[in-house]
């Protein structure tokens, strides 16, 4: 008999699993927090490396419905300096591995893959108990409860389930990201859009200060502003006051060219502030009957472009365990962390390793190579 299987968080990776499963004829139901799919934004744009996130997508069956969102010429890169030079101009010519999508159009992709019902909106999980034999309790903070034979966490950097397995904390890595958004670019912001080009740009120089921007869908330009910063540094910023806050963090980048700063201080909507977190490179755990961990949930990881991938990935490749394995969990589970766990360790090990201030020569070096840096 095939196990339900409950996934706490409707990210891409928690879809990604109910979707192969589904494939596979088992059933699963996912519990998310937010009230809705469109309670918040879903963030930017995702390149989807041919590597990671494409196979999972072919595991899900959904490759052409995957091809149908990309966003043709986005893989295109420019690289300047703080003086607005163009170092690098990269084009799209269309041969690259790692197409650009939204990734709201992708969430969204695999919640209409899944069949009505499969996706429980407005489920905060309070806390999560074992049972023993493999049953865990999970209680939601409008007082319901579920038991479930099967548990996985794909909720993110502060996952409710995680504790069951790991006693790791994230940590924050010493870097903020600051999102700022400019709508309708051609017309309203000519000279950002021009300094942007067609996909992406960044702009940095060596310290602890970057500012990068894509080209999403519809004109719209969409900065990251980079700064290795203490967390109190930013708590004395007022976010409330849009422009203030924007005008603070542009203060950061006096001297630069106007065009580059333009892209914080002209910005359509109020800035975003993201610290990034990290949990310890090869997190990894014992086995305990009936849980796992897909995403961030299991490897969290500073931003680098690997870690929407991985999830997927990590969904797509415990799916497949489980529908190898009908009749057996704790082998099945066994099998996923097996190959997880070196997956990510190594993709830890390789971020880790990267410079803190690459000098504009590496930065170039790394896009340059083979127009598959990011």
């Amino acid at each position: 008999m095939r196990t339900p299987v409950t996934i706490i968080g409707a990210g891409l990776g928690g879809l990604t699993l109910a979707r192969v499963l589904h494939v596979h004829g088992i059933p699963a139901t996912v519990h998310e927090a937010e009230a809705s799919p469109t309670a918040r934004t879903q963030g930017g744009m995702l390149d989807i490396h041919d590597y990671n996130g494409q196979p999972a997508l072919q595991a899900a069956d959904l490759m052409d419905e995957f091809r149908a969102i990309i966003l043709e010429g986005r893989q295109a890169t420019r690289i300047l300096d703080r003086d607005g030079n163009v170092l690098l101009d990269q084009p799209d010519d269309g041969t690259g591995g790692r197409p650009e999508v939204q990734r709201g159009e992708l969430r969204q992709l695999l919640l209409d893959s899944l069949p009505d019902g499969t996706v429980q909106w407005g489920h905060k999980v309070s806390t999560v108990r074992g049972l023993g034999e493999g049953r865990h309790e999970v209680t939601f903070t409008d007082g319901s409860t579920i038991t479930t034979n099967l548990l996985v966490g794909a909720d993110g950097a502060w996952s409710r389930v995680r504790p069951l397995l790991s006693d790791a904390v994230p940590e924050y890595t010493g870097m903020t990201f600051v999102e700022t958004y400019l709508l309708d670019a051609e017309t309203r912001h000519p000279a950002a859009a021009k300094t942007v080009g067609g996909g992406a740009m960044f702009a940095l120089e060596p310290g602890e200060r970057q500012i990068g921007a894509h080209r999403e869908r519809g004109g719209t330009l969409h900065t990251y502003v980079i700064l290795s910063k203490p967390q109190d540094w930013f708590a004395d910023i007022d976010f409330t006051d849009p422009a203030a806050a924007a005008a603070r963090i542009a203060r950061e980048f006096d001297g630069w060219a106007p065009e580059l700063t333009a892209l914080i201080t002209d910005g359509d909507t109020t800035p975003i502030l993201r610290p990034t977190h990290t949990l310890p490179v090869g997190h990894r755990w014992d086995r305990v009957p009936g849980v796992t961990l897909v995403g961030d949930a299991a490897h969290l990881i500073p931003p680098n472009g690997e870690g929407a991938n991985l999830a997927m990935l990590d969904g797509a490749e415990l799916g497949e365990a489980l529908a190898a394995h009908p009749d057996d969990i704790e082998a099945a589970l066994t099998a996923y962390e097996q190959a997880m766990f070196p997956r990510s360790a190594a993709a830890g090990e390789a971020e880790a390793e990267a410079p803190d201030n690459p000098t504009l020569e590496e930065v170039i070096n790394f896009f340059g190579r083979d127009g598959q840096g990011r």
